[in-house]
């Protein structure tokens, strides 16, 4: 079968800061790595000339790491709940003969702690991940920072800007260009109040009541959704199940349900967000007080397990990567 045409102008992303290549993890070779919103911060960053080499950089939800690549020349720390994103950021610094050691990244949900002058977001799918962000980098920013964000128009809302407005302080868009806006933020230090609402939860009744706690970044944060409703619904058991695996696991509640039906098996739960697995953990921990086998891994698909290990996979697939909605991944998977 004869490989899919690829248009070099796919991989290759022409900025003030340089040339590179790039491509997407999973690779896709009909998508940029990059959109038009990478490109406008890139180009508004070169014209402000505030940049110095000592400039301490905090890059949010860079999906393949256009931003990080292009900016690796600064101290960087880019934080993304993804480890696809991740996997993305490094392979496309080494694509391009950049040390990945050049840049640090998040090894879980934490937020790093340093002062930064620079804050770079873009606008995440999830609402709540961007209110749990602002108010963790609240405590970053110091007198003269700067923080501007970065979106497709269509991801802009008056509502984005009001919660920017509300955490950090006054909030203005840029003129569209390419259909890109950036947000740029005047930090008032008098704003202090309130902190992040999350992790938040809900009560679920099946077998019985279970206390859900969602992170930040989960979907369908207050109920079943129609997919894992299903799942439940018509779950599997069986005595001789040795080993179930709880694939794109999310908050955990399928394999948490497969562990009530299942008590001899052990449970694997798996997501490619660290925000997913660490919502997993607590909610199993939760509902099996008393010690019960299981393992949370954060990894793309099942990498890193063993052939032939697993009696029962269970899967209710994602359809989006960042703001992109399709079935690669769920393919992959």
């Amino acid at each position: 079968m004869n490989e899919p045409l690829v248009l070099e102008s796919h991989r290759n992303l022409l900025t003030p800061q340089g040339k590179f290549q790039l491509e997407r993890c999973p690779r896709n070779d009909q998508l940029q790595a990059w959109d038009a919103a990478d490109e406008f911060l890139l180009g508004y960053l070169d014209d402000l000339q505030a940049l110095t080499r000592d400039s301490r950089i905090l890059i949010l939800n860079d999906a393949f790491g256009a931003l990080g690549v292009a900016l690796s020349g600064y101290p960087v720390y880019t934080w993304n709940d993804s480890c696809l994103a991740q996997t993305a950021l490094r392979d496309n610094l080494q694509r391009n003969g950049i040390v990945p050691e050049r840049v640090e990244t998040n090894p879980g949900i934490n937020f790093p702690a340093s002062a930064v002058d620079f804050v770079l977001i873009k606008i995440p799918r999830i609402t709540a991940l961007l209110e749990h962000q602002l108010y963790e980098i609240r405590g970053l920013l110091q007198p003269g920072s700067h923080v501007i964000a970065a979106g497709m128009t269509r991801h802009i809302h008056s509502s984005t800007l009001k919660l920017f407005e509300s955490i950090l302080g006054s909030a203005t868009t840029t003129r569209a260009r390419k259909k890109a806006r950036l947000i740029l933020v005047e930090r008032d230090h008098s704003l202090n109040e309130g902190q992040s609402r999350y992790p938040d939860s809900y009560e679920l009744e099946l077998d019985r009541v279970y206390r859900i706690i969602n992170h930040a970044n989960l979907f369908s944060r207050d109920r079943l959704d129609p997919g894992t409703r299903n799942l439940i619904e018509n779950m599997p058991t069986d005595p001789g199940y040795d080993r179930i695996v709880d694939l794109a696991c999310g908050n955990g509640v399928v394999g948490i349900v497969a562990a009530a039906l299942n008590p001899q098996a052990r449970l694997l739960f798996c997501d490619e967000s660290h925000m997913a697995v660490a919502s997993a953990r607590t909610n199993f921990e939760t509902a099996f007080p008393l010690r019960r086998d299981a393992e949370f891994r954060v990894t793309a698909g099942l990498q890193g397990i063993d052939d032939d290990s697993c009696d029962l996979v269970l899967l209710n697939p994602p359809f989006h990567q960042q703001h992109s909605i399709g079935d690669t991944i769920a393919w992959q998977l």
